[in-house]
């Protein structure tokens, strides 16, 4: 019986190893994928390769944001900042916001999340244009808080949590890019 249990195991935990690394590189490949897209999504125009160019960000002790630095011509035309929250109602999801050099938002896109379908999955672009409400504020010179706190932001219907999340994510994208544009 010991001798089976173990064959077993043998078999399921080889099997496992197997497959984990047969599928290793194309999920990193959907990954890389994914967040370039985001890039292109949230940036104006830009001819280098932020990917190649990303450097990080330290924000607090053991947490650091990725930061992707759009040229135009070897000038700067923005930042875009992978950002997360863990106020979600599901937890912690990520964002990408761009910025352009005055510190505008220019675009954000959803990289990943859990939050309620048909709720607080509406903070993506596909499933409504709630968070286009962003888009061309200025986070030091606009009230970035929902409106039930007493900001500029109408929150998605029945998912106030999502929507103070996002903001959350927005302005931690924004204090990165304040300590990268300082850096410069």
């Amino acid at each position: 019986m010991v001798l089976a249990l173990f064959l077993v195991s043998l078999v399921a935990s080889t099997s496992l190893a197997y497959v984990y690394e047969l599928t290793k590189a194309p999920i990193a490949a959907a990954k890389l994928k994914k967040k370039t897209e985001a890039i292109k999504k949230v940036m104006p125009q830009f001819d280098n390769s932020p990917i190649e160019d990303m450097f990080k960000m330290n924000m607090q002790k053991g947490d650091s944001l990725e930061c992707y630095p759009a040229k135009s011509r070897d000038k700067m035309v923005g930042i875009a900042i992978k950002s997360y929250t863990k106020k979600g109602f599901t937890g912690k999801f990520w964002l990408m916001v761009g910025f352009t050099m005055d510190g505008k938002i220019n675009n954000i896109s959803v990289l990943e999340h859990k939050e309620t379908p048909g709720l607080g999955d509406k903070m993506e672009k596909k499933k409504a244009d709630w968070s286009k409400q962003y888009n061309g504020k200025h986070p030091k010179n606009n009230n970035l808080k929902v409106s039930k706190d007493g900001g500029e932001i109408d929150a998605i219907t029945a998912a106030t949590i999502s929507s103070r999340a996002y903001t959350d994510a927005v302005l931690r994208a924004y204090k990165a890019f304040e300590k990268a544009k300082k850096g410069q």
